[in-house]
């Protein structure tokens, strides 16, 4: 139906998404999520510690729970009519609040956060809910949604009144029960548009990926653009590129047509839960990991790196790796065991780069990726030739 014809909708109420294209509302709202990420990186990059690392990695599955949730939402529904945009300007506003709380979540804005929080969920569920009448399998999965929505978002406010381990304690507990909603309560119910679905969440890859390569300029001591510099920042910009080639050059193109050829209901929803809502978040989680290692590299690139940047750059790579294994184990039921190598391999790096210069360690990580992409390439030039002109194929005739 043409946008001139749709009839109009009523204000609250919300339309059903008739196109699988992302909508330029879907990006600003993404626009949010990027400052999230950001927040997240300077909260590890300012307490670079253990403890400083677990927080942030909180916050984040707080923060990407809540974004999926809209991803879900505006796959079935479009953003841009009805009652819709507004609520989604003002879930805006309530996730800038709780992105802007991420350095103290822990702390003093511990409950304006968890307050913030629980007005993005709100908005969300309300408008599943307009969403739903006339549907009565879509609307037992939302009454589903709200009962472990309600049980997180109150016991992040709980916790905004404990400290230390208690604290953290209840964080952990709050994310274990939310995300395990959707095992209790069943899936069945959702309604999925394949292609949109895939590229909200690949766009968000982008994001992260983005998000790497501003640590890169914020890693720059003022005033001091040397050659060390310099090549370091184009091992950065290697290494986010190399990630963007795992992601997008074959694996994203394999779990679109996965979703595709699911049967609609149970088996498609499953595979977007699990697929996208639950693997998606280590590899964000691991780049965010890996900009926190780069950015420290950038600020002193003759030094080793400490224990715990090291971690973040090598583990936040092999973290993404893994979670790549796992998407592709969920997919196709095989297992990638060149990039579950890579993955050892970057964490057996661990030990030498606290005692390597920065710069060096960088330079093997972007050089071992660098191979893992050619010896796919080469290993699998055959069936890669084939599935990225079948995909282009189906593309123009879809056009």
């Amino acid at each position: 139906m043409s946008t001139a014809t749709r009839p109009r909708v009523p204000r609250l109420a919300a339309a059903r998404r008739e196109s699988e294209t992302v909508t330029p509302l879907e990006l600003f709202f993404d626009l949010v999520f990027v400052l999230a990420l950001t927040q997240c990186t300077a909260l590890m990059a300012d307490e670079p510690t253990w403890e400083g690392l677990g927080k942030a990695l909180l916050v984040l599955a707080v923060l990407w729970w809540s974004w999926g949730g809209y991803a879900w939402l505006t796959n079935l529904v479009d953003p841009e009519e009805g009652i819709v945009r507004i609520a989604m300007f003002g879930a805006m506003a309530a996730f800038l609040v709780a992105a802007l709380c991420v350095p103290e979540a822990f702390g003093d804005a511990a409950l304006l956060f968890a307050l913030a929080y629980a007005v993005v969920r709100t908005a969300h569920i309300v408008l599943y809910a307009i969403a739903s009448r006339g549907d009565r399998d879509l609307r037992a999965s939302v009454i589903g949604l709200a009962v472990s929505t309600a049980i997180g978002v109150g016991l992040l406010v709980a916790a905004s009144f404990a400290d230390g381990t208690l604290q953290a304690a209840i964080w952990v507990m709050a994310i274990v029960l939310d995300y395990g909603g959707p095992y209790l309560y069943g899936v069945g119910g959702w309604k999925m548009t394949p292609h949109h679905f895939a590229e909200r969440f690949g766009l968000i890859v982008i994001i992260a990926l983005g998000e790497s390569i501003v640590a890169i300029g914020v890693g720059v001591p003022k005033g001091d653009l040397d050659a060390g510099i310099v090549v370091a920042a184009v091992l950065g910009i290697t290494v986010a590129a190399a990630l963007w080639w795992l992601y997008f050059d074959v694996v994203a193109l394999v779990a679109v047509r996965r979703l595709e050829n699911a049967e609609p209901g149970r088996e498609r929803n499953s595979i977007g839960r699990d697929s996208y809502g639950y693997l998606h978040l280590p590899m964000v989680a691991g780049i965010v990991l890996l900009a926190l290692g780069m950015k420290k590299t950038l600020g002193h690139v003759e030094d080793p790196l400490k224990l715990v940047p090291a971690v973040a750059m090598l583990g936040g790579t092999a973290m993404y790796l893994i979670a790549h294994v796992a998407f592709r184990l969920r997919n196709v039921h095989r297992l990638s065991h060149q990039r579950l190598l890579v993955a050892a391999v970057s964490l057996a790096l661990i030990p030498a780069a606290v005692e390597l210069p920065a710069l060096a360690t960088l330079g093997i990580l972007a050089a071992l990726l660098s191979a893992l992409i050619v010896y796919e390439s080469v290993r699998f030039a055959e069936l890669r030739d084939r599935l990225r002109h079948q995909v282009a194929h189906d593309a123009a005739a879809a056009g």
